[in-house]
């Protein structure tokens, strides 16, 4: 039995098929079935049912891929500890970010952490959360940026900022005279929302439930971006709220429609997620120290109510 066997079986049971597999890992595909069989031939077991079409998992075949998974994680830690000892901050760095996060932090942090960090090959993928989590599970991903908190088992979260909601009410709106506004001033139905998929939408509809009664059939009115939430408000179909990054950089005619919360203000906190196992730590520490301080000079607001992207559950306190 060997790493490599193990890397092999992995990547079947990824994609369910043995081509597909072969291409991932940069080998042919009759080599990884050779070694595949080997493997089953040494353990005098089936891993794989073949006649399934896509190929499926054998009930010992499941358990083997678990264990597989944390044996290949091990091993991946006599390489982080080596690079730790060396002091190297470099290699294949795999990120995830959520869409409602890239945008503004990405241009905030990426160029200084390239210039700082010149031996890191990071890519990035922007990826709706539960996505992050089932890639972050699958040793896909080496760490992300996303809304929390999330409460998983085998997923750490390192808070990294605490970004308010701002209201965007445009002139003809019952609230536009209100300069400070409270979250009990929030009606669900007259809020424009991103698509379902968001967990800023969720911490949105959190956030309004919270404070009265709504219809859910009665908002249908949905974007995949901030920037037409704001062009329907300013058409008059509702008010919307947005990250307090994103209105930085909003036109400066629409400034004057930025309405803020009086204290405790509702803020979303956005934190940098590892799998458990805490491999290419010293990578995802030199990111998170970059990260958070570019943001501190953006966010000065302290005391803020965290509304969480879970269903249905109550914000914590902040000061």
């Amino acid at each position: 039995m060997t790493i490599t066997q193990l890397k092999y079986v992995l990547a079947v049971a990824e994609n369910q098929n043995f081509t597909k597999a072969a291409e991932k890992t940069f080998v042919t595909q009759p080599t990884l079935s050779m070694q595949i069989q080997k493997l089953e031939d040494e353990l005098d077991i089936l891993i794989f049912d073949r006649s399934k079409k896509p190929i499926e998992l054998t009930d010992i075949g499941s358990k083997i891929v678990t264990q597989a998974r944390n044996i290949v994680n091990e091993a991946n830690r006599i390489s982080d500890i080596v690079d730790q000892q060396k002091g190297f901050i470099g290699g294949e760095f795999k990120l995830g970010v959520i869409p409602t996060v890239m945008p503004t932090l990405l241009p905030m942090f990426l160029r200084n952490f390239i210039n700082r960090y010149p031996k890191v090959k990071l890519k990035i993928e922007e990826l709706p959360t539960d996505t992050i989590v089932e890639r972050l599970a699958e040793g896909h991903l080496d760490a992300a940026i996303a809304a929390t908190p999330l409460q998983l088992e085998d997923i750490k979260e390192r808070p990294l900022y605490y970004e308010p909601f701002v209201a965007y009410v445009p002139a003809n709106h019952a609230l536009h005279n209100i300069q400070k506004l409270t979250t009990a001033d929030l009606d669900l139905n007259d809020m424009l929302l991103l698509e379902d998929g968001h967990c800023f939408r969720d911490g949105v509809v959190n956030l309004c439930k919270t404070n009265r009664n709504y219809e859910e059939e009665t908002f249908s009115l949905e974007s995949g971006s901030f920037e037409t939430l704001v062009r329907l408000a300013n058409e008059g179909l509702g008010m919307t709220l947005l990250p307090y990054l994103h209105t930085l950089d909003i036109k400066d005619e629409e400034k004057k429609y930025l309405h803020h919360f009086k204290e405790p203000a509702p803020a979303r906190e956005v934190s940098l997620l590892y799998h458990k196992s805490e491999l290419k730590m010293q990578i995802i520490e030199a990111l998170r120290a970059t990260i958070a301080g570019v943001v501190k000079g953006a966010i000065t607001f302290q005391n803020v109510q965290i509304i969480s992207p879970l269903p249905q559950t109550q914000g914590a306190f902040r000061k």
